[in-house]
């Protein structure tokens, strides 16, 4: 299967758990709003979602993929099956420890951490330190679910990881669909909230066990052991772990500011709602795929075809994250409203998360590519490069944050969020081709100039176009006039772009169709060590 197959399956995948993902936020608008226990959950969330990034998805996304493939280029799939119980059994005892630990320290944790500003309010205090207890557990479910969907990429059975988290949407909406029916108030709304968040962890786990099974390797429980494999895996875990998680890092510090004044935790988690559509579908889907794509290439001495699998991964990200990113800047009121100004979310709230949501526009690129990037570093076993230009991104963020609320309020969040990115990316871009791991192409730099010509030419249309459709958008418009009117404007910015693109030389029909063609090749010549 070509890269840009394997991207597509991902992608695909991906957006449908992000459909369910916009049904499920426009539910939480017309329950919740911006109101206080609209804050309360998304606070108490937030808090699991983030060890989930630290301790899963980074981890075994930058450590565990490219152990597990040596083992099977070394030792076949009994091999890895050896090394994959090894870890489980270190994994389920060490979650098992923490979330023992952290449902314990929970007050503590709300009170300095999570949501310093509700300092004030005892009861959402008191709320969220519930709220989050229940939903602790996620994070030993998506854990070993993240172990697990590693297996699965590296055996190159992408769907069921893919597919997987569209289980939470699914059981968060039918929560919310019987909150509204049964006319539930906030409070109760919340409760039922959490409790899904628990039950769809333990489904998405399911998903991909049985994905493992179905891809032959049956996983058993080892007592935990500090083989040599595992604290290789550590070793570089613990890095990943912390760089993974940058842009979850980043938000729980967002987060703590913003618990300051009331609504600005919803409101920041609607506007990130829009815009992880292009971020996951296109930045999930590479970095999924293009971890053992470079790995397999590294493993077998094809340094060429790892140089070209990346570039042509950057490029494709670029391709679509550009013209995304325009349009969330030209369309961020449009968008919002359609989604979600509805019920408790009023024309004010639609305003301020507009205004937030066109300035993650402007990162989306910087946050995909850092998807792009990390895996060159990752390939090659190093976790502790990408870890300290994170680490560099969080204090960027925090100065930013904590300058820019008091002036712009959540707008000032959002800025820092987008600024802490592209150095991130800027920083994973330029090692790279100071190390030589990443090819400069002159040829590559043109098509990225020409693309953003087109993305521009693309937002000066959507802007004209926008002023006709107005009349079409304004807040008393039916919802299905509104949504008409976006679509249009959407198709409109498409044409406009890929047109552009293509006619000017951004673009190139051929070099895509030899993408979508390309099978991998066999290992020939071998270059020095990497």
């Amino acid at each position: 299967m070509s890269l840009v197959k394997k991207f597509a399956t991902v992608g695909g995948a991906t957006l449908g758990s992000r459909i369910f993902g916009f049904a499920r936020e426009t539910l939480m608008a017309a329950a919740l709003g911006t109101g206080p226990m609209a804050d309360v959950f998304y606070a108490a969330f937030r808090f699991p979602n983030l060890f989930r990034r630290l301790f899963a998805e980074g981890a075994f996304n930058a450590a565990f993929v490219p152990l597990f493939s040596k083992e099977i280029e070394a030792n076949g799939v009994e091999g890895a099956k050896r090394f994959s119980e090894e870890v489980f059994g270190v994994l389920f005892s060490a979650l098992m420890i923490i979330t023992i630990a952290m449902e314990l320290a929970m007050p503590w944790l709300v009170t300095w951490i999570i949501a310093p500003g509700f300092a004030d309010d005892p009861e959402k205090t008191s709320i969220t330190i519930r709220l989050a207890a229940v939903m602790f557990p996620y994070l030993m479910c998506m854990s070993l679910t993240a172990m697990m969907s590693g297996m699965l990429n590296s055996l190159h059975h992408f769907f069921a990881a893919a597919i997987a988290p569209v289980f939470l949407n699914v059981v968060m909406i039918a929560a919310l669909f019987y909150a509204l029916w049964t006319g539930a108030d906030p409070l109760s709304t919340a409760w039922y909230l959490s409790w899904s968040v628990l039950v769809a962890g333990v489904l998405q786990l399911a998903v991909v066990y049985f994905g493992v099974r179905h891809a032959g390797i049956k996983i058993g429980f080892r007592r935990p052991r500090m083989t040599p494999n595992v604290k290789r895996l550590l070793v570089l875990a613990v890095p990943a772990a912390i760089t993974g998680g940058v842009t979850q890092i980043n938000q729980i510090i967002g987060q703590a500011i913003a618990s300051g004044k009331e609504g600005a935790i919803a409101a920041l988690q609607y506007a990130d709602r829009i815009y992880q559509l292009p971020l996951g579908v296109v930045g999930v889907a590479v970095g999924v795929v293009l971890l053992p794509e470079l790995a397999r290439a590294l493993k077998g001495g094809n340094l060429k075809e790892a140089a070209n699998i990346q570039n042509r991964s950057i490029e494709f990200v670029l391709f679509l994250t550009l013209p995304a990113a325009a349009g969330l800047w030209v369309l961020s009121d449009a968008i919002t409203r359609v989604l979600y100004e509805r019920g408790a979310f009023s024309a004010e709230n639609t305003t301020v998360v507009g205004s937030i949501l066109a300035i993650y526009g402007l990162g989306l690129p910087g946050f995909v590519l850092i998807k792009a990037l990390q895996p060159g570093f990752y390939a090659r076993e190093d976790t502790r490069t990408p870890m300290r230009f994170t680490m560099m991104a969080v204090v960027v963020n925090s100065a930013l944050a904590i300058s820019l609320f008091p002036l712009i309020e959540e707008r000032g969040i959002a800025t820092a969020e987008a600024a802490a990115g592209w150095i991130n990316t800027i920083f994973l871009f330029s090692t790279l081709v100071w190390r030589g791991h990443l090819k400069w192409e002159w040829a590559f730099a043109r098509r990225t100039a020409l693309l953003l010509v087109s993305a521009g030419v693309m937002a000066v249309a959507l802007t004209y176009a926008l002023a006709y459709a107005s009349p079409w958008l304004t807040p008393g418009s039916h919802l299905l006039q509104q949504m008409a009117a976006l679509a249009v404007l959407i198709a409109i910015s498409m044409l406009v772009y890929f047109s552009v693109a293509f006619l000017i030389g951004g673009a190139d029909l051929g070099m895509i169709r030899r993408n979508l063609k390309r099978k991998p090749k066999p290992a020939a010549t071998r270059g020095p060590d990497v």
